[in-house]
């Protein structure tokens, strides 16, 4: 008997625990994100297809997985070249940023509802570039700061940002994500 009451506190204290992370949680959402993209002139796309034997997404758990996404304008060209050699850092910042809106396209595909998004956890940036090219991080930060644009303090994340020698049919950068995700 004294083990059941032992094992009753231990759940109680865990269920009550769940719930204050989650009222915390729910504490981040001070306001809508699809009213955010308005507000921001953001318009998404229909999420691009992927090219090849791939999925645009994989969610387990409350994780989503990304599958990289370069920088694709609306006519649905792409922002082609390597940075500091064809574009400019600048450049490379605009594709960065067009990268993050096909990406959130298709984590809107994914979900229906941005708002369902907890926290951006992790963001691999490539960038085409030459081996003397070093501002990587610069170029990134256009996904980065888009980002924080749309989720706040949610969207900050752990991050890579790493050079390549290419990239698919020579875009300017190739960027993936992992997002955490309301069940």
């Amino acid at each position: 008997m004294k083990r059941l009451l032992i094992l009753c506190v231990i759940f109680l204290s865990a269920c009550n625990q769940n719930t204050q992370k989650k009222e915390s949680v729910e504490a981040l959402y001070d306001y809508d994100v699809e009213e955010r993209l308005e507000e921001l002139k953001i318009t998404l796309r229909s999420a691009p297809p992927p090219v090849a034997n791939y999925v645009n997404a994989v969610k387990t758990g409350n994780l989503m997985f990304m599958a990289g996404k370069g920088p694709s304008k609306a006519d649905g060209t792409y922002i082609t070249g390597k940075v500091g050699v064809d574009l400019t850092v600048e450049e490379g910042y605009e594709a960065a940023r067009l990268t993050a809106i096909a990406q959130l396209s298709v984590l809107k595909n994914e979900l229906g509802d941005l708002n369902k998004v907890v926290r951006i956890v992790k963001v691999l940036g490539m960038v085409n570039a030459d081996s003397s090219f070093t501002n990587h991080p610069e170029v990134i930060n256009g996904f980065s700061d888009l980002m924080v644009d749309v989720f706040g303090e949610r969207a900050k994340h752990a991050r890579a940002a790493v050079g390549m020698g290419s990239l698919p049919r020579n875009i300017a950068v190739e960027i993936e994500m992992i997002v955490e995700i309301q069940d």
